[in-house]
């Protein structure tokens, strides 16, 4: 295996980013009975990685794009202890490189960026069964702080 190189995203990086948002998607759809049918869209990327207020990382292998990340700054609510935090998402790592430390090349690129820019919370979403994101998502130092629920059966009222 060769190096990894974890860099900023860049337009021409466009094409492989849908694929990845494409399996994101994917990997997500089980947990979620709201998404909508295909073709959905999560992200405007190419937006994001045009934004100050964000930003779109990828990790690189042998020349190939094989993993990516974004972190974009939101207003944090008033009563929080912090003006803003960094929201990470479109966490997407190549399978075949799955278990080899690029999700956490991809958090701390995207820590790097939050701290450059004065933030210091980061936060992500994660499906509550989704356990394999969630492990990978410990790993790098994240704890559960939230869950967030939804009622959908009203018939009994």
């Amino acid at each position: 295996m060769g190096d990894f190189i974890v860099r900023n995203a860049k337009l021409e990086d466009l094409a492989i980013l849908l694929e990845f948002e494409q399996g994101v998607i994917k990997a997500e759809r089980p947990f979620d009975p709201t998404l909508a049918e295909d073709p959905i869209s999560y992200y405007d990327i190419s937006e994001m990685i045009k934004a100050s207020d964000a930003t779109v990382v990828v990790v690189e292998h042998d020349a190939q794009v094989i993993a990516s990340g974004y972190a974009k700054i939101k207003k944090a609510r008033h009563y929080l202890d912090h003006e803003f935090y960094a929201y990470l998402g479109f966490m997407f790592t190549r399978v075949e490189f799955r278990g080899m430390g690029v999700n956490k090349l991809v958090v701390d690129e995207l820590q790097k960026w939050s701290v450059s820019k004065g933030i210091k919370e980061v936060r992500l979403t994660v499906y509550d069964e989704n356990v394999a994101a969630i492990r990978a998502y410990e790993k790098v130092g994240f704890k559960k702080h939230l869950i967030e629920m939804r009622l959908t059966d009203f018939e009994d009222i």
